[in-house]
């Protein structure tokens, strides 16, 4: 099996012009085929701010109304999509960038929580697979952007995490699937305050057993679950850590290792 990458960028690089350009550097550099993924929730939250149009969050999941879903649109699938694009053809990769709507990418259905609202919040139901491998068997790297759709014309905004790790478990079935969850902490840390506190591997017990004792901070919890679930369904490594120091994420020189 060819290797693949599917390499997640946290917001918080993205709203760093030099570090985002770093990044993208280092990204075009990765040998073989490659998927990046991308969020952008500061600068989504910035229009918004600027339009007057309210944010309501929780649990650190974005409450997608209307005017909210025409703003994240713009900014991830828009501007920052094809930013990233046209900086990966200025480091010599070939990049092409994709909402889940173009070629019928991703298809998600309207979130249905029993207690919450979460407007036009999309979870993934489909990827397309035939579609991702041509482009990349094309030596094109896919960027991804996190809006989904559901088949029927309406756009939906879902969670970049999730978008990472669905495509990488799609994929799984074709490559072999490094899941990189790359942003501005060196990995999964047991304190919080102390990036040096990285935590090498984890594995279920281990991750047991870190919840339990209240080591793991709850914003990393999720990004845990999705990294354990791509583990549960056919992809070979998932790791955890600082955009820069990409190489050494993938040498295994650096970040949070998620085993079985």
């Amino acid at each position: 099996m060819k290797k693949l990458y599917v390499i997640k960028i946290g917001g918080n690089i993205i709203d760093n012009e030099a570090k985002l350009a770093a990044f993208i550097k280092d990204f075009a550099a990765v040998d073989g085929l490659k998927v990046l993924v991308h969020g952008g929730g500061k600068l989504a939250t910035k229009l918004a701010a600027d339009l007057g149009i309210e944010q309501q969050m929780i649990d650190g999941r974005r409450i997608t109304d209307a005017a909210t879903l025409k703003i994240v649109t713009m900014v991830y699938a828009g501007a920052i999509n094809k930013n990233v694009v046209a900086q990966l053809q200025a480091n010599g990769c070939n990049a092409i960038g994709l909402t889940g709507a173009d070629g019928n990418a991703i298809k998600a259905h309207k979130r249905n929580h029993p207690t919450i609202d979460y407007g036009f919040v999309g979870d993934v139901d489909e990827v397309n697979t035939r579609l991702l491998q041509s482009l990349l068997e094309q030596n094109i790297a896919v960027v991804l952007a996190p809006i989904t759709h559901d088949g029927n014309g309406l756009l939906l905004n879902t969670n970049a995490d999730t978008i990472a790790q669905e495509a990488a478990k799609a994929l799984s079935s074709i490559y072999d699937v490094e899941l990189i969850y790359s942003f501005e902490k060196s990995g999964v840390l047991m304190d919080a305050e102390d990036d040096a506190s990285v935590i090498p591997s984890i594995n279920p017990t281990t991750y047991s057993e870190l919840k339990e004792n209240q080591v793991i901070f709850a914003g990393m919890i999720p990004k845990l679950d999705n990294a354990f679930a791509a583990i549960n369904s056919g992809v070979s490594k998932v790791i955890i850590g600082k955009a820069e120091q990409l190489q050494q994420l993938i040498t295994g020189e650096a970040g949070t290792t998620i085993k079985r």
